[in-house]
């Protein structure tokens, strides 16, 4: 049995001030707090996002950057504030945080990340070797792995709430992922 443990990625002025996407640098005080963290793995990676790979970083891993960890597309309205979305589009937007299977213009539903950290996930569950891996992902992708894991459907996403640096470990064996409580 092999374990996974995600770690949300450091605070940004992103994520402080709900803005959708973008590649922020995370702030220092909370890579500060990263480096107090001790965690070991035989295997590192990270989303692709600078606050990703700068948090591993902080955790004095060395991570291999996996695309398919990245954060939720959001289209057009990438770097754009929450705020300023529902001002602006407040019905289409009502409508994308109400149902999820609703991307934004150019972006990806929820459904679509689900997917694409399930194939990771797959991948990943199918290596015979016993091993301690780490992954150091936006605090979306750590949601959409929980509720791939638990098989619950992507209307659950405003029910599982993220924190940066927050950690979530899980177990495989014979390809089944579980949450893994310790």
């Amino acid at each position: 049995m092999s374990t996974l443990t995600l770690v949300a990625h450091a605070l940004t002025p992103a994520l402080r001030g709900l803005v959708l996407g973008g590649d922020a640098e995370p702030d220092p005080a909370s890579l500060s707090a990263a480096r107090e963290r001790k965690l070991e793995a035989d295997a590192v990676y990270a989303g692709p996002e600078v606050a990703a790979v700068r948090t591993a970083e902080a955790l004095g891993l060395t991570p291999v950057v996996e695309e398919a960890l990245r954060d939720r597309e959001y289209g057009e309205w990438s770097g754009r504030e929450l705020e300023e979305l529902l001002a602006a589009e407040p019905e289409r937007v009502a409508a994308w945080l109400e149902h999820p299977h609703t991307a934004t213009p150019g972006g990806e539903t929820e459904n679509d990340v689900l997917t694409r950290v399930a194939d990771w996930l797959g991948d990943l569950g199918e290596q015979e070797e016993r091993r301690t891996v780490v992954a150091v992902v936006h605090p979306a992708v750590v949601r959409a792995i929980v509720l791939y894991v638990l098989d619950a459907p992507a209307e659950s996403l405003r029910h599982v709430d993220v924190r940066p640096l927050a950690t979530v470990t899980l177990s495989v064996h014979n390809a089944s992922w579980s949450l893994a409580f310790t």
